[in-house]
């Protein structure tokens, strides 16, 4: 049954979707009803800005970065092919000034990123209405800046945009703490008398013997004692730093929603961040297979081939997703149906039979269905990126030397081909900072952690960071972290910027240094 809405899509066009959703569908694909919108250079650009949605809260970020597009478009210098959101119904964007090929390959490659979005698991908890609550947080930012002002409005926002990305990326499919409210000290004390001292069994009769009585007396002191105790706040270290600020910060009403959208939006994107690789590689595995089986005509193959070319093209100063993903997809759909995996293969050293190894599995198919649903790109990367695959796709670790002042291939050794390629991918690529004491020294002051991996943070950027979070802890903030082989730590006053080094760094047995 057709899922296919059409909109302001010409005859042509609304023709061709029909076709393309059918050929997806024929190839076990499956997503949500799709809707294509049909727009110009500058309608699309003004939407790419806004992260793909046509309506979104004023922020002057949008401006620059519609400028920034509009400018590499009029150039010549990039052009957008495809957009496709994430949503129940899925939109998608086509440009009208594309050609007829290119029209073919966006839908089918839209296709692909809708089947990917439906049936990943990672996207299994983002809200499938988002094109509505983008329009929401819209309507509720305005009216907060015709209450409270432009400018105060968009400079909190800017603080809560620096800490956008600390979330926990996890925490939608993990239980980290019991859901219980701070002011519930009923709910404490109750389990505290519930528990009572421990007791051994004994009957009645050696009751005053096996429990006597002072031992009993000794132990209620004890458990009281402990109870009085301070306890650190938070308990443990909390990774989402926004929830933590939602939750603790003194914020008015208005700065508590504007905080909370941004927290909202912030995990609503963190899905495609971790999918990257995976997602783009899916969606054009998908195009190419449509696309070359039965979407083109004689007269359309060259047009097709010249674009679909310049996607997959190999960068030499950055890594192409949409390469990695479709031919790491085409690899592993080669293998299993080849059968070239498991104890058997795996054990094998001779590298002729490794080649030519065929048992004939033709598993491949369902191989790739099963790894798009319950993969991201860190595990996607770990799992099957292999010696094989890492030489005849010809990676390389780079980084920055030095002397020259240029970054530079380091190695071509797969494991530290691999180890790089998966600490860009950990955590986004991004720093692990948790909230480690929200009361430090006892007067209120915010104390967070970096989880150095062997990378240090950048000082201006750590440093606007910090006087960005004061302005919503409005509490002196510290920041524990590594540099020069030191323990740093980090602070803003909300005057002043300081630094304190500590003791030399000794990372823990097995952790990069």
């Amino acid at each position: 049954m057709s899922s296919v809405i059409t909109t302001n899509l010409p005859p042509q066009l609304a023709a061709i979707q029909c076709e393309m959703e059918g050929y997806a569908r024929g190839h076990g694909l499956d997503f949500f009803p799709t809707i294509f919108e049909y727009v110009d250079a500058n309608q699309l650009n003004s939407i790419a800005a806004k992260g793909g949605f046509p309506v979104r809260y004023p922020h002057w970020r949008f401006g620059m970065e519609f400028e920034r597009l509009s400018r590499g478009y009029h150039y010549g210098l990039q052009k957008i092919y495809e957009m496709v959101i994430n949503n129940d119904p899925c939109y998608a964007y086509l440009m009208t000034n594309n050609c007829v090929t290119d029209q073919k390959l966006v839908m089918a490659h839209v296709y692909g990123h809708c089947d990917f979005f439906k049936n990943n698991f990672y996207f299994s908890k983002t809200n499938r209405k988002m094109m509505d609550e983008m329009a929401n947080h819209g309507t509720r930012i305005r009216r907060y800046m015709e209450e409270v002002g432009v400018e105060e409005v968009e400079e909190f926002i800017d603080a809560c945009l620096s800490l956008e990305d600390q979330i926990d990326v996890h925490s939608p499919f993990i239980r980290r703490r019991e859901e219980r409210s701070r002011y519930d000290f009923e709910a404490e004390r109750d389990k505290t008398e519930a528990e009572g001292p421990p007791r051994f069994r004994a009957k009645n009769y050696m009751e005053s013997f096996v429990n006597p009585p002072n031992r009993l007396a000794a132990a209620v002191k004890q458990m009281e004692e402990k109870r009085r105790e301070p306890k650190p706040f938070p308990e443990r270290p909390e990774r989402d730093l926004l929830l933590f600020l939602l939750e603790h910060a003194p914020l008015n009403a208005w700065e508590t929603d504007v905080l909370s959208i941004i927290r909202d939006e912030a995990y609503y994107f963190a899905p495609q961040a971790q999918t990257k690789i995976m997602n783009e590689g899916w969606a054009s595995y998908w195009h190419s297979t449509i696309m070359t089986r039965q979407g083109l005509s004689a007269a359309e193959v060259v047009c097709y081939c010249d674009h679909h070319s310049g996607t997959l093209a190999s960068s030499p100063t950055q890594l192409n997703p949409y390469k990695l993903g479709i031919e790491l997809f085409r690899d592993i759909a080669d293998r299993w149906n080849r059968g070239a995996f498991g104890k058997e293969f795996d054990e094998c050293d001779d590298d002729r039979q490794r080649r030519n190894w065929n048992t004939g599995a033709g598993l491949g198919r369902r191989k790739i269905f099963e790894v798009r649903r319950i993969h991201n790109d860190l595990t996607f990367i770990d799992e099957f990126l292999t010696l094989d695959f890492v030489r005849e796709q010809r990676l390389f670790k780079f980084g920055f030397n030095q002397s020259t002042e240029y970054y530079e291939i380091e190695s071509r050794e797969f494991p530290k081909v691999k180890r790089q390629l998966l600490a860009s991918l950990t955590n986004l690529g991004r720093p692990q900072i948790a909230v480690r004491d929200a009361n430090y020294r006892n007067r209120g002051e915010l104390f967070l952690e970096h989880s150095y991996t062997g990378v240090e943070l950048q000082l201006d950027y750590a440093r606007d960071t910090l006087q960005n979070l004061h302005r919503i802890w409005n509490r002196p903030v510290h920041l524990e972290t590594v540099l020069e082989n030191h323990l740093t730590n980090l602070s803003f006053d909300g005057s002043e910027h300081a630094i304190e080094k500590g003791e030399p760094f000794e990372p823990a047995e097995g952790a990069p240094s």
